[in-house]
């Protein structure tokens, strides 16, 4: 079809380019303000609210590992070097062809242009409504003040005192919370070790979490883990009728290029082409007053370049998360006096900890009870079955700049076993912190096409030598942790993980003062383009170890303030 046979939609006020948290906290404060919105995304609508998290699944809520699949499935891989190695043990009548003279060909996203050490092979992109927040971990803590909204003698564009009450709006939107698993023995349990452990653990806390109790927490240990339909609210049924404004969402329909025109400082985007995936032959020109991409930290810069978009800084000053990982069994002395150490934590900061050990108590005579009868289904391990699982953390610091998760949950790794009890395994997560310098980068090919037929990204990325040290700190501080806790599971003893796997990349779009190391200004509109804003991880300037996904939602409601009373340069 040719680009003046494509047909011009009805014009909205915005258009939203991507549908996870970010996007739809545009969409909410938007709609509210009385704006006609139009999001579209690439992905499938997986859930009946637009952007439910997977994991509220009963089955998932009752075995998390399960969810490993679900997560592996929805994850594409951005950028996978080239395998060159030859296949040996081939029929030798079998097709075959020289490998030097095909050297550029590309199949199923496998990139020619990629070297090996120098990418992030684990680095990849959630295609659905809602993002990767259909099935995110949820931690939702807040940049450290010094060490990750400073750098280099600059802190964030937007100023301390304005950051915080953004923070309090968008944990407001995403519902975190800290006392949901509070009062689980088995939090109380691995909580109370590590204080006592010694001093460098006694400001382990709750980790903050968008997560809800069901309405019947009484009845079940089930969770309501929150997503891009939380922050939604009530738009998230698609049924639903605002008051003011109105909200349409698109699923599969991916816009290809933003059509811009003008020149220098005085940019606007005209329309958006989108192509209906459901059908490639049906592409539309969305035309809206105001855009806002927000399709995730690689596919928004690799939209931008699509779109002719030369800012120095774009895909530039990209910062991932070093990161070692362990799980541990937890040591069978704390099993076996759980009691003793709950009831000498009850009086000091954990009121829940004396009814969870008379919980502990309870159910631990009830299987001696029944062992000592002859049943042979009596349960050895004395946690109750429907105690909730641990939830903790040890916040950045300026002495300790990382940030460290200690929970269970499922990711891409680390699986229990089905003959190892859940209960007795804690995971161990420390994510680390890399700071910008330009030449780690994205770029995009202008040969390569990825699988979404767009520029194919490819990494240049490397820790420097200070950031390995203070890597390797990091990890000898997981080892005392775990040391304190119990001992490694077989197969999950304590490793760095492949770079990209955090999925925390950011800096690609970054936010700043100059048009020459940035892309965005304060409000997040990019440089140069009068009605053109971004939202998402991408923005953050400096790296970050703690999760970046509350930050985010924060920028995007200075951002959608902006947009509903304008932008001061203007």
């Amino acid at each position: 079809m040719n680009d003046t046979d494509v047909p011009i939609a009805t014009e909205a006020d915005v258009l939203i380019i991507g549908s996870g948290p970010v996007g739809c906290t545009f969409a909410r404060k938007l709609v509210e303000e009385g704006k006609h919105v139009l999001m579209i995304d690439a992905g499938a609508q997986l859930s009946r609210r637009y952007g439910e998290h997977l994991k509220n699944s009963y089955l998932f809520q009752k075995n998390i590992d399960l969810f490993v699949s679900v997560i592996k499935g929805n994850l594409l891989p951005l950028s996978t070097a080239t395998n060159r190695e030859p296949v040996l043990t081939l029929d030798p009548s079998a097709f075959s062809y020289d490998p030097d003279k095909y050297a550029g060909f590309s199949l199923r996203n496998q990139n020619p242009e990629q070297r090996k050490h120098l990418n992030l092979p684990a680095a990849a992109a959630t295609y659905a409504v809602g993002g990767m927040a259909t099935h995110w971990t949820c931690a939702v803590p807040r940049f450290h003040p010094e060490v990750e909204r400073r750098y280099g003698g600059q802190g964030y564009p937007i100023d301390d005192k304005e950051m915080d009450e953004l923070y309090d709006e968008a944990e407001s939107l995403l519902a975190r919370n800290t006392s949901v698993f509070a009062s689980s023995a088995r939090h109380l349990l691995v909580k109370r070790v590590l204080q006592r452990a010694g001093a460098e653990f006694t400001d382990v806390s709750e980790l903050p979490l968008a997560v809800s109790d069901r309405a019947d927490s009484a009845q079940t240990s089930a969770v309501t883990w929150s997503a891009a339909d939380t922050v939604l609210g009530d738009l998230a049924d698609p049924s639903h009728t605002p008051p003011r404004g109105s909200f349409t969402l698109l699923p599969e329909h991916q816009c290809v290029r933003l059509e811009i025109t003008g020149s220098g400082k005085h940019q606007k985007v005209q329309y958006a082409a989108v192509r209906n995936l459901r059908d490639v032959r049906d592409e539309v020109r969305l035309r809206a007053g105001t855009y806002v991409v927000a399709c995730g930290v690689i596919p928004t810069p690799q939209l931008l370049f699509n779109s002719g978009v030369t800012l120095p800084a774009l895909g530039r000053y990209l910062t991932e998360q070093p990161m070692s990982f362990c799980q541990v069994v937890l040591q069978q002395e704390h099993m076996d006096h759980i009691e003793d150490i709950l009831r000498t934590t009850s009086g000091h900061g954990d009121e829940h900890a004396e009814a969870a050990a008379d919980r502990v108590a309870r159910y631990r005579a009830a299987q001696l009870k029944r062992l000592r009868s002859g049943d042979k289904c009596a349960d050895p391990v004395p946690f109750p079955p429907d105690e909730r699982d641990p939830n903790l953390a040890l916040l950045v610091t300026g002495q300790r700049p990382w940030h460290c998760q200690i929970h269970r949950d499922a990711f891409t790794y680390g699986a229990v076993p089905p003959n190892v009890d859940p209960r007795l395994i804690v995971d161990l997560r420390w994510f680390g912190i890399s700071r910008p310098r330009p030449e780690n980068k994205v770029t995009f090919s202008r040969s390569l096409r990825d699988t979404f037929d767009m520029p194919q990204p490819t990494f240049r990325f490397c820790l420097d030598e200070a950031e390995r040290k203070e890597t390797d700190r990091m990890n000898e501080h997981m080892l005392r942790t775990a040391s304190a806790l119990g001992g490694f599971m077989p197969g999950s003893e304590p490793v760095f993980l492949t770079p990209g796997l955090p999925l925390h990349i950011a800096g690609t779009t970054r936010m700043g003062t100059n048009p020459l190391d940035s892309v965005v200004d304060e409000y997040s509109k990019v440089w140069n383009i009068d009605n053109l804003y971004l939202g998402g991880n991408g923005l953050h300037p400096f790296g970050n170890a703690s999760n970046p996904t509350l930050t985010s939602v924060a920028t995007a409601v200075h951002a959608a303030d902006t947009i509903v009373k304008g932008h001061p340069g203007h």
